[in-house]
């Protein structure tokens, strides 16, 4: 009878083992971890406005906190004046002279077309009593020179009505264009500058921490505010080595942890290429110096937003 007692128990044990054995093969202990997103300007000044608190959700675009940027608003005001100060240069110097201006030269066109008509008709006439000899050989210059001059003065006037319709010259246009493609510029550096004095949310996120407190002035580039997108909250994990050549990328696997309603899915993302030895922070009773290789899982966004980092959990894989 003893034996078969004996016998039972060390069914038992062995059972148990086997069991142990198969299980710790597929179940690992590991930590959930979240990668920060720090939120900072690149331009210093005071806090004028924190519009989040520690442990808010916050939405895509949703405002942070704001900084002193009066200055800031002051060059833009700068930058539009000298933009629209060049676009004026530009726009009259392509617009060529103003419709009075135009019309005068026209007049004084018809004026001259009118007065070279009849020195033209006073040449004729002379010319005619000329070779009558009727009039002196110097009248005769003197109104064909009148007639040239009348001609001249024609012609004057008309090329400077085509000036005048054309506007400004070539190498004048090109300046004026580069004026106003430089102030545009400025303009776009001061905008710029004033809106880098406000952030906004780049993602969906929970607010793990605020760094400064309102009025407190900010550095350039210090982060103000902490972020935890649902999407940066993964689970690691290790693995021993033996366990390594099992495992995939894209392979899914269940998380859990002590309170949690149930098992959470996780996709593996990353298998370090490193060996190393078994952190302190995972107690394994079978092996502490096993060494082993670190494992990365993603969550969706649902579970993850029932998750926290630094929470200890045991993962399965599938």
């Amino acid at each position: 009878m003893k034996t078969c007692q004996i016998l039972l128990v060390l069914a038992l044990a062995a059972a148990w083992l086997a069991g142990c054995s198969g299980g710790s093969a597929r179940r690992f202990q590991g930590y959930v971890e979240g990668e920060y997103v720090y939120v900072a300007s690149p331009l210093g000044g005071a806090l004028t406005n924190l519009a989040v608190a520690r442990g808010d959700g916050v939405k895509s675009g949703q405002l942070l906190f704001t900084l002193e940027r009066e200055s800031e608003a002051g060059a833009v005001r700068q930058a539009e004046k000298n933009l629209a100060q060049s676009q004026s240069q530009l726009d009259d110097l392509t617009k060529g002279r103003r419709p009075t201006e135009i019309a005068s030269l026209e007049a004084q066109l018809q004026q001259a077309r009118a007065n070279m008509q009849l020195a033209n008709d006073d040449f004729a006439r002379r010319e005619q009593l000329g070779g009558a000899n009727v009039i002196s050989r110097e009248e005769l210059d003197a109104a064909r020179a009148q007639r040239d001059a009348d001609q001249a003065q024609v012609n004057q006037l008309t090329s400077d009505l085509a000036t005048g319709k054309l506007g400004g010259r070539e190498d004048a246009v090109r300046a004026a264009q580069a004026a106003v493609g430089s102030q545009q510029a400025a303009l776009d550096k001061a905008q710029w500058s004033f809106d880098q004095k406000q952030q906004f949310a780049p993602a969906d996120a929970f607010v793990q921490d605020t760094l400064y407190r309102q009025d407190e002035y900010v550095a350039a580039g210090n982060p103000v505010i902490v972020l935890l997108p649902p999407e940066n909250l993964k689970v690691r994990f290790f693995v021993p080595q033996e366990v390594l050549p099992n495992i995939k990328t894209g392979q899914m696997v269940n998380v859990s942890f002590d309170g949690g309603a149930h098992p959470y899915s996780a996709t593996i993302s990353y298998i370090s290429t490193q060996v190393e030895f078994t952190p302190p922070v995972i107690y394994n009773r079978e092996n502490r110096a096993r060494l082993v290789f670190m494992i990365e899982a993603k969550f969706s966004p649902a579970d993850a937003a029932e998750l926290r980092p630094g929470q200890p959990v045991d993962v399965t894989i599938r």
